[in-house]
């Protein structure tokens, strides 16, 4: 089974993310720039078809239906690691 960090290296293109809570280091729209940069898709609500949910600070409902559905949670700074590192 991949790990988060090994999927978001293979490739942000075609991966569906959703973000929640209060982020640090970006704003949403630079976070989603970031993501429609790469290839990647942004929604704003959590499916069993989103790939990962970054979530910052106080997360609240995304965050407890990503756990409920099995969706990888990550934080803004394991994104941007791992983007970087992409």
């Amino acid at each position: 089974e991949k790990t988060a960090k090994q999927e978001i290296k293979e490739s942000i293109a075609d991966k569906k993310f959703v973000l929640t809570g209060s982020l640090k280091s970006y704003t949403r729209k630079e976070l989603e720039d970031i993501i429609t940069n790469a290839g990647g898709k942004t929604s704003s609500s959590v499916s069993k078809n989103t790939d990962f949910v970054i979530a910052g600070e106080n997360a609240g409902s995304k965050l407890a239906k990503a756990q409920e559905l099995g969706v990888p949670v990550i934080s803004e700074e394991e994104f941007i690691e791992m983007y970087s590192k992409a």
